[in-house]
């Protein structure tokens, strides 16, 4: 799903106030375009060629596209959320339009609002939402281990817990992307304001001049070549 169709969509639910008929994995098409763009992006031997950031300039197009869709279309479900729980009239057809993750969020939109219906309003005992959410499987929930079995178990060592997670790998169409590996990078001072950029591991960075930031090297190397950013020193 490209650029043209993501908008087309777009254009339609601006147009109306219902919701329109959507694929369900609209956004999961939308998040393949965005990898196999970033992948033509990592093959460019200049990275701040007018092809690259054309590329670089159309993922962000996706990305805020996809963005605003999903703004409007949660908009008008919030909107059916309070008609269903205020016994007024709404369109059922509409909530057939839904993709699984918005039907989701409709579901548990409406009984949070019953609930809190039910307790303020009717003067019911109050009965913990997330208690009662859990008769459904939940999308993901953390463990929490007994407060003696921690005891047992002796002193906490944080010392093997990882870092702060990478970039992870990419979904496309007939297979995955391998999540980037770490680059060597470069601490660079920024001589002149520039337009955003891809970096070579996959983070998008806009920089004003006088800021101080680490790049990865090869990036650092290009700016540094044609009198962007002054090297400062290289970290590993």
């Amino acid at each position: 799903m490209n650029l043209d169709d993501l908008r087309s969509i777009l254009l339609s639910e601006r147009e109306t106030g219902r919701l329109t008929s959507v694929a369900p994995d609209i956004f999961d098409k939308g998040h393949a375009e965005l990898a196999a763009i970033t992948k033509k992006v990592y093959a460019f031997e200049d990275p701040f060629s007018d092809e690259a950031r054309s590329l670089i300039d159309e993922t962000l197009s996706i990305r805020e596209t996809l963005h605003e869709i999903f703004s409007i279309r949660t908009r008008k479900i919030l909107a059916l959320t309070m008609m269903h729980a205020e016994g007024n009239y709404y369109d059922r057809e509409e909530v057939k339009r839904m993709i699984p993750a918005e039907r989701e969020m409709f579901d548990q939109s409406t009984a949070a609002v019953e609930q809190s219906q039910r307790v303020l309003l009717q003067n019911q005992p109050h009965a913990s939402i997330t208690a009662a959410s859990r008769q459904s499987p939940p999308l993901e929930s953390p463990v929490f281990a007994d407060v003696d079995e921690v005891e047992d178990a002796g002193p906490v060592s944080y010392a093997d817990e990882p870092a702060e997670p990478g970039p992870q790998a990419l979904p496309i169409a007939g297979g995955v992307v391998p999540a980037p590996i770490d680059h060597p990078c470069a601490l660079v001072r920024v001589l002149e304001d520039m337009d955003s950029f891809l970096g070579v591991d996959g983070r998008i960075y806009t920089l004003s001049k006088g800021d101080i930031v680490t790049l990865p090297e090869r990036n650092a190397a290009v700016l540094s070549e044609r009198n962007i950013v002054l090297n400062i020193n290289l970290c590993k």
